[in-house]
């Protein structure tokens, strides 16, 4: 494994972040640990004796201040995980101005590695994007991001996770030539407390599994098993262990069946898109 890396995971309070983050501490990596609920992230980081850094994705001005936070810290970022995320029941628009589940899972994320990108061209990093089976579900249409016309919770996630994939494809033709890598991936259907909010049928099966112990363990991954996805792309080469741009299953190149994953115009427009929309947060266009 060789020198300890510099790890930045996001959603690490609790679920398979905070897993993820036991075990690349564990390993003798430095993790730096951002989560939106200041007493749980501070007592993950203290179970640690890691850095932490509390932002909440619904709010993107704390996401301009943790990036700015951590370019101040650390000069150095081996690997960015960006790992939060949500389902969320009803139809919200955040502080910003947009709908939640899409600004939470896509856009906030968007706009941390985009400000941290010259930090993580210089440290060769990798991007790792956590994706979802619910991305199968998933339609994007650039002219409604917000779901103003067709709103259902597990459509806009779907669409939401589907965005991250695009965005790994993308941020890999944009920059790999430079040192950058990327994945997405898929960390099975692991029994957490993510998806809370919402009263979708699929989510209250989740957690109707989740919440009896035989069907629990034949059916959902643990929060721990979920992590080894994020644990295994941070601590491997990319070009070596895993391919960048790709996405990710159980170690596997596993290529995601939704057509429009493998749209590169859509990638494109995606990011063109969510460049405009954060037009003002923004450095120069990368």
């Amino acid at each position: 494994m060789g020198e300890g890396k510099v790890i930045v995971v996001t959603g690490a309070s609790d679920g398979i972040g905070a897993a993820a983050a036991r075990r690349l501490h564990a390993n003798g990596h430095t993790v730096v640990i951002v989560g939106r609920s200041p007493d749980k992230t501070r007592a993950v980081a203290a179970e640690l004796g890691a850095d932490f850094h509390v932002a909440d994705f619904t709010r993107l001005d704390e996401v301009e201040d943790l990036a700015g936070r951590l370019r101040a810290a650390y000069p150095r970022i081996d690997v960015l995980a960006n790992n939060a995320g949500g389902v969320f029941g009803t139809r919200t628009k955040t502080v910003d101005g947009f709908e939640k589940t899409f600004q939470v899972n896509h856009l906030a994320p968007f706009l941390l590695t985009r400000r941290l990108l010259d930090v993580l061209i210089a440290s060769r990093a990798s991007v790792l994007q956590t994706s979802s089976t619910v991305r199968f579900a998933g339609r994007i249409h650039l002219d409604d991001l917000d779901r103003d016309r067709d709103y259902h919770p597990v459509h806009a996630y779907g669409a939401a996770k589907l965005e991250n994939i695009l965005f790994t494809m993308e941020l890999h033709r944009r920059h790999h030539a430079e040192g950058l890598s990327a994945a997405s991936f898929y960390p099975g259907n692991v029994a957490t407390n993510f998806a809370s909010d919402t009263t979708s049928p699929v989510m209250r099966l989740i957690r109707f599994l989740a919440g009896n112990p035989l069907l629990r363990r034949a059916m959902l991954s643990t929060p721990e098993q979920g992590a080894d996805q994020i644990v295994w792309l941070a601590e491997g080469t990319p070009g070596t262990d895993w391919r960048s741009g790709a996405y990710y299953y159980r170690r596997k190149d596993s290529p995601p069946r939704n057509p429009q994953a493998f749209d590169a115009d859509l990638a494109r427009g995606l990011w063109r898109r969510s460049e405009e929309l954060l037009a003002d947060r923004l450095p120069d266009p990368a």
